[in-house]
């Protein structure tokens, strides 16, 4: 892993299987996760390409599975429950839910760099039952309610 930049909190994960993922610039937010298996992926399809790796997260912390940006530009290739998240307490492989919106097969190659992670703190929230909810301007407006 590249050093982490001055003023990022950095976090132990331990790792087990075929790589180790990689963050690509001094400031990424995200590191890359590749496919341990070949893949096709036909237009309109989905599918769930394994990546060899399971993690341990620390407690208090997730990890979000998120697309690569050079992936849906240049070949329409999305992660279909963007972002997925990883707990803590997940010890299974972890595996990315890709979708072809492009008009052409997708060909995954073991390596390939197909999705990335990006740690995160988690909240728990803690519910209160209400009779009402305090009134703010918007209100229950939604769906591009503002307009364009």
């Amino acid at each position: 892993m590249k050093r982490m930049p001055k003023g990022a909190e950095k976090i132990r994960v331990r790792i087990h299987g075929a790589s180790i993922p990689q963050y690509h610039s001094e400031q990424a937010a995200g590191c890359d996760i590749c496919a341990c298996e070949d893949v096709v992926i036909r237009p309109g399809h989905i599918g769930s390409v394994s990546t060899g790796i399971k993690v341990e997260i620390p407690i208090g912390y997730e990890a979000q599975v998120r697309p690569r940006s050079g992936l849906a530009a240049k070949y329409g290739i999305g992660i279909l429950n963007s972002p997925g998240t990883i707990d803590a307490d997940y010890r299974g492989e972890v595996k990315v839910i890709l979708f072809n919106f492009g008009k052409k097969r997708f060909r995954i190659k073991k390596g390939d760099r197909i999705a990335q992670l990006v740690f995160s703190h988690v909240a728990k929230a803690e519910f209160i039952l209400a009779e009402k909810l305090k009134r703010t301007k918007r209100g229950s407006g939604g769906f591009g309610h503002t307009g364009r």
